[in-house]
């Protein structure tokens, strides 16, 4: 009797086996034949896809991404040059008033932190896209692609790239950089007008903010969750005061008396190439090389991190629900999120930026080559918001 209870119990075991086997294989059929689907619908469609357009490395890499697209499936891939994106979500929200749920000006859209909770936050994004896309399979899960900013995903956004606020210096200029805030103030002291950053709102001029806050407040645990200006203003006068003192310290001997700052990162390596400034600022720990392959930086140069780490995160693709060309869009960000792509994309010559896919994954379309520093996560957007209102305030022209 025993022997036939565990005959009959291996037997029910690996039907179960058997059933959920051919479950899943069932499963990634339909993942597949939907894929196909998918490619198939997108052929002829063009994808208008806004994105930053500050960066000549950049647009000449999309304009790449554009050309395989085209010859592979058919899609034409149209660059949308955006100084922020915040214009989008504007755009996008202006359609939503409207009514406009079909037929969008905007298929695809480079996004990450406050833009993203904003765009989620009022339905303004089609999906969620990520399980449908088989290169998703490559992707790194241990870095952040759950959250932005602390914002869920869930899966309205495909992760494109890494980001960390670095600093460029020439090592034959200045061989012992200051490796936190503190040393920066005191090498700006030392050497007036010789540092600066980007002007906020401007996206690295206010990621200098937030590293700086997260490294001299004394209540960091309070900027990972969410401010409301209007009811917890006591709360961000407490937290933020160590910031403002700082720049009161720091802008008078800064670039320009701090009466004027660069309008980005391109503009601070150009002030470092031509010996105005001591540092550049960065959001790519890779830029001094690639500044370096197109000769716009000496040899010499080379990118480094603060001792408290990097402020990082990752930068992400998505589909506004109205968008025309759905499919065509998701064919696009598939394509981005291989190999070869982001092999290409992480490459010095080209581009730079660090890759989102496993290392294995990533060996197929070639190496990264450089490694990224110790990670500072994001501020919950909400801080942000609030910072730049702050800083327009006090220092805005």
């Amino acid at each position: 009797m025993k022997k036939l209870f565990l005959g009959l119990a291996i037997s029910l075991a690996a039907g179960l086996g058997h059933a959920q086997a051919a479950s899943n294989s069932t499963a990634t059929s339909a993942v597949t034949q939907n894929w196909e689907q998918t490619v198939e619908k997108a052929r002829g469609q063009t994808v208008y896809f806004n994105a930053w357009g500050g960066s000549q490395e950049i647009n000449d890499y999309l304009r790449w991404a554009g050309r395989q697209l085209q010859a592979e499936y058919g899609v034409t891939l149209k660059h949308v040059k955006v100084a922020d994106i915040a214009e989008t979500t504007q755009r996008l929200l202006a359609e939503k008033t409207a009514g406009k749920n079909t037929g969008g000006s905007v298929d695809m859209v480079w996004i990450n932190g406050e833009n993203f909770r904003s765009m989620k936050d009022s339905s303004l994004l089609y999906g969620p896209i990520t399980e449908q896309l088989p290169n998703w399979r490559y992707v790194d899960k241990s870095l952040p692609v759950y959250e932005d900013f602390t914002e869920p995903t869930e899966g309205l956004e495909a992760p494109w790239g890494v980001g960390q606020l670095v600093f460029i210096h020439d090592k034959m200029t200045l061989n012992n950089p200051p490796q936190n805030f503190s040393e920066l103030l005191s090498l700006a002291k030392a050497f007036p007008g010789k540092v600066s950053y980007p002007q906020p709102p401007e996206f690295h001029g206010s990621s200098f903010l937030k590293a700086a806050l997260i490294e001299l407040t004394k209540e960091r645990n309070a900027l990972y969750q969410p401010i409301d200006i209007k009811t917890d203003k006591k709360k961000f006068e407490q937290v933020t005061a160590p910031l403002w003192q700082y720049l009161d310290q720091l802008h008078p001997v800064s670039w320009q008396q701090g009466k004027r700052f660069p309008s980005g990162t391109s503009e601070t390596i150009q002030l470092l190439d031509d010996q105005q400034l001591l540092l550049a600022i960065t959001f790519n720990p890779n830029a001094a090389n690639v500044a370096i392959e197109r000769g716009n930086l000496v040899e010499t140069a080379q990118t480094y991190a603060f001792q408290q780490g990097a402020l990082s995160n990752i930068h992400f693709l998505a589909v506004p629900w109205n968008a025309t060309a759905k499919e065509g869009a998701l064919v696009a960000i598939n394509f981005l999120l291989s190999p070869e792509a982001q092999a290409r994309k992480a490459d010095s010559t080209i581009w730079g930026d660090p890759s989102v896919l496993k290392a294995e994954a990533l060996a197929k379309g070639g190496t990264q080559g450089f490694s990224l520093f110790k990670s500072i996560p994001e501020p919950h957007p909400s801080w942000l918001t609030a910072i730049e209102l702050e800083w327009q305030k006090r220092y805005g022209s």
